[in-house]
């Protein structure tokens, strides 16, 4: 038997997975390393934490299954979007990586939408400027750290910097590319317009290559250190939701998929672009080639369950007494309601300043309707989310769920019955790093194709569909829910300057 290995370059660390050539998962490892904030709102990541702790944990992973480095017969790479490695000539890395999360940029970001024609920008790169995105994070390395920008040759992202060093070889990934706000999503090409347009120069950036095409081989000295075989394919990989996508099986038109974990994602595969110009939504390029996915984003998913649990839970609460309790109150939880800013939020307001609400509350309120209101109110903003990808044709009927929230089976048909859908549960959820060793097995030829690879190893296992009675409760919140940010912004924002 032969085996497949994905790592997925996180922001907490580094996952190894093994897969066998059938699909099943053999085993897993997992090394983290630090993540700094020199400064309120920055973030940032020493890109050899992530070298060294992916060497540790693909030796970790191969211990740990039993599988000989020779029996390994591709890798691929999943990796944190957006974030910023910065290389000299010699490709050593020049300051620490600023990452997807980081907020430092707002005067960059503001920059850019005034120095460049809005319609060629969105035409171009086909997502608004947010700090989050790479290419502010360049113009910040110019503005505030001349030496620094000055030794500046190649940039790369995370997981393209790990394979770098996997294989000697520099090249930039698809999906990856797609979020910097760098390339031409649609021709699959650097944006010449977008970077001369600002003054940076396109020969800092390398390649671009497909998501399953080898990208390089395992170098000796890299066998050495992991225990591969030297001339192992390395392919290209893809962005952690990308890999996703491809991990749970949306690798085809009308296929959605919900991730909720601390955030939350909702994502349609589309086979041709669909520009939406309301809302913050994303659109990028697949793993599949020359196919796309949308995606919209809720910043404090299972973060707004556990702050709840934390702040205003009973002293040792578990999730699945929070939840028990929840089920004791009716849908729409007695007039209450939630809003899950309590990070600012992605999709679709686009706001740093948005803040959490409880709205409606009464003395009547309890603790199951305080707890619902907070599994509602999150169900409610990744509506906001499958409504814009509605709006953008996505006709799908069913989101295929990963992630430990919909581990809770009340929170799962609540969201069945916010958004109208079913959520399927599938035999494998194991995260991007699964989907990167599928990925390695195109590559590899052990599969003729990424959707052909994706359905031959993820199957649906059950459905839950919206509750009836509850969908027409909810159907009518929404309503509600949809009027409070506008109505709340001009304050949220005083009480942020306040701060």
């Amino acid at each position: 038997m032969s085996f497949l290995l994905g790592l997925d370059i996180g922001t907490s660390g580094v996952k190894a997975l093994v897969m066998k050539d059938t699909g099943e998962v053999a085993g897993s490892a997992t090394v983290e390393y630090p993540l700094y904030s020199p400064r309120p709102g920055w973030t940032e990541q020493n890109p050899e934490d992530m070298w060294q702790a992916s060497v540790e944990a693909v030796r970790q992973v191969l211990a740990k299954c039993g599988v000989a480095g020779s029996d390994v017969k591709g890798v691929g790479l999943s990796g944190q979007m957006h974030s910023s490695v910065f290389l000299d000539e010699a490709c050593e890395v020049i300051r620490p990586a600023i990452l997807w999360n980081d907020t430092r940029t707002s005067g960059q970001c503001q920059a850019i939408r005034e120095a460049l024609d809005p319609e060629m920008l969105f035409s171009e790169v086909c997502n608004p400027v947010l700090e989050g995105f790479t290419l502010p994070k360049v113009v910040w390395l110019r503005d505030n750290e001349p030496d620094n920008y000055g030794k500046l040759r190649w940039l790369v992202l995370p997981k393209d910097y790990v394979r770098f060093r996997l294989t000697g070889e520099l090249a930039m990934e698809v999906s990856d590319a797609a979020g910097m706000l760098m390339m031409n999503i649609r021709e699959r090409k650097w944006s010449v317009p977008v970077l001369e347009g600002l003054g940076l120069a396109p020969e800092m950036l390398p390649r671009i290559i497909q998501s399953a095409e080898v990208a390089g081989t395992i170098t000796p000295e890299v066998a050495e250190l992991t225990g591969l075989a030297a001339g192992t394919p390395v392919v290209g990989g893809g962005a952690d939701n990308a890999c996703g996508a491809v991990g749970s099986g949306v690798v085809k038109q009308g296929r959605g998929m919900i991730s909720l974990g601390t955030s939350g994602v909702v994502l349609a595969h589309l086979t041709a672009p669909k520009l939406v110009r309301t809302g913050t939504v994303h659109m990028f390029n697949s793993c599949v080639p020359d196919e796309y996915y949308m995606m919209g984003v809720t910043l404090s998913a299972g973060l707004s369950l556990s702050w709840f649990r934390d702040v205003l839970g009973d002293a040792g609460e578990s999730y699945d007494d929070l939840t028990a309790k929840a089920a004791t109150s009716p849908a729409g939880s007695r007039g209450l309601l939630f809003l899950p800013y309590l990070t600012g939020e992605r999709t679709p307001h686009g706001d740093g300043n948005a803040r959490g609400s409880f709205v409606g509350l009464s003395s009547a309120h309890n603790r199951g309707d305080l707890r619902r209101a907070v599994l509602e109110g999150v169900a409610f903003a990744l509506r906001d989310s499958v409504e814009l990808l509605r709006s953008a044709g996505w006709n799908g009927t069913a989101l295929r769920g990963i992630g430990g929230g919909l581990k809770s089976p009340l929170w799962k048909e609540i969201i069945a019955s916010v958004t109208g859908l079913a959520v399927e549960r599938l035999n494998i959820d194991e995260g991007p790093a699964f989907g990167a060793a599928v990925l390695a097995g195109v590559g590899a030829g052990v599969f003729a194709s990424v959707p052909e690879a994706s359905d031959s190893v993820v199957k649906v296992v059950d459905t839950v569909g919206p509750n009836p009675a509850w969908q027409q409760a909810y159907d009518e919140l929404y309503g509600v829910y949809r009027g409070l940010y506008p109505a709340l912004k001009e304050s949220f924002h005083r009480l942020v300057a306040l701060q």
